[in-house]
């Protein structure tokens, strides 16, 4: 079964640039599809996990916190669709944060952040290695969403569902090999 793999803080405000391209170019053997710029990639043909885990660091420019997911657990956020039942306005995001491992969560959900006032980060629901919410296009949303670590325990990376989304494409097999 293909891999997902997410790099954490990578291409963000000039600090551990690469082209995400050009990785999964050298990663060829492993089938590697690039999506988008943040160091996001669907694996087709990883052999074993901890074979390509080490191709992988070994090719990056610099260390990094690297997040893999089965592509069956992505694949199942897809028929489970956990943004159903949420409209969301213009100026709201949905995303998915994937945790490093699966964390207890250490509050009640919904949370948002900040506590009081108008809400930059919602986060809504979790399972297993998936954490969902919303969050406002502002300059300190990043910071808010820096607090799911805390909240699961574990290190997270946040990806926008129409990410997810494209990543299913490819899954899926509707996306050309080259992209």
């Amino acid at each position: 079964m293909a891999l997902v793999v997410f790099l954490r803080g990578v291409n963000v405000g000039g600090h551990r640039t690469f082209r995400p391209s050009i990785l999964a170019r050298d990663l060829s053997d492993y089938d590697v599809v690039n999506v988008g710029a943040a160091g996001t990639f669907v694996v087709r043909k990883p052999g074993p996990r901890a074979k390509f885990r080490t191709a992988l660091l070994r090719k990056l420019p610099f260390e990094a916190e690297v997040v893999v997911c089965d592509a069956h657990d992505l694949i199942r956020l897809e028929t489970e669709n956990p943004f159903a039942a949420e409209s969301s306005p213009s100026d709201v995001v949905r995303f998915v944060s994937i945790l490093s491992k699966a964390g207890g969560v250490r509050a009640s959900l919904p949370v948002t952040f900040p506590s009081d006032g108008e809400w930059l980060v919602r986060v809504m629901a979790s399972q297993g290695q998936f954490v969902f919410g919303m969050y406002r296009r502002h300059m300190k949303t990043i910071r808010y969403l820096g607090q799911i670590d805390k909240l699961y325990g574990v290190p997270a990376t946040t990806r926008n569902w129409n990410t997810i989304i494209a990543i299913l494409r490819i899954l899926r097999g509707q996306v050309s090999k080259g992209r």
